[in-house]
């Protein structure tokens, strides 16, 4: 047990830096051509209708539910340690309030934007010009992130259900991701950052319970 929170720190800590240092490519503007090119196909190619239920996946992913979801989770496994990762947490978004203060993006224009208004409901937001990194991204990875690890420790799984079990969270991160392109939220570099900025903090919480 002890190795494998070894190895999950480490694996946090060398993801940390990869963001930091994509964060820094990102400041200098270097995938300004992807970012666009990567939104024009995905918006040209995947059919309208969608704008629904990636609108729908938008607010799922939203800062209250995740919140709510991860509490959950933590209640149901009864992990004392649970604090922890809740600090990880609320750090990553600190550190998301940094990147949208100080990494100079701007989102997509607004004629590129689809997101519909599903569900009304007060929420937690970071309102300032710039884009990066995308906190959905980086709240889907941290808590599919912190679930799989509390699923590949339970040892009344089979090894298939495991596997089974992250299939179901690369598809969930990967459709999360893929909405925030194609509905205009985000650029593509603002979901990678995002995703590692989530990646990251939350095998660093994993670590701990």
């Amino acid at each position: 047990m002890a190795r494998k929170r070894k190895t999950a720190l480490y694996a946090g800590v060398g993801i940390f830096l990869v963001f930091i240092f994509f964060s820094y490519l990102v400041h200098k503007n270097i995938f300004t051509s992807l970012d666009f090119n990567t939104t024009v196909r995905l918006q040209d190619h995947l059919p309208q209708r969608l704008d629904g239920p990636f609108s729908f996946l938008s607010d799922i992913g939203k800062f209250e539910i995740v919140s709510i979801l991860l509490l959950i989770i933590l209640a149901i496994y009864r992990k004392l340690r649970g604090i922890i990762v809740l600090v990880f947490f609320i750090g990553f978004h600190a550190v998301e309030v940094f990147g949208k203060t100080f990494v100079s993006h701007l989102p997509p224009p607004h004629f590129m934007l689809r997101t519909h208004d599903v569900f009304s409901f007060p929420q937690f937001y970071v309102s300032t010009q710039n884009s990066y990194p995308s906190g959905h991204s980086a709240r889907a990875l941290f808590l599919t992130t912190v679930l799989f690890v509390l699923i590949w420790n339970n040892k009344k799984l089979s090894h298939t259900q495991k596997m089974m079990i992250l299939a179901v969270l690369i598809v969930y991160d990967t459709a999360m991701m893929v909405s925030r392109i194609y509905l205009g939220e985000h650029w593509l570099s603002d979901v990678i950052g995002g995703g590692l900025l989530g990646l990251a903090c939350g095998l660093l919480g994993a670590a701990f319970i």
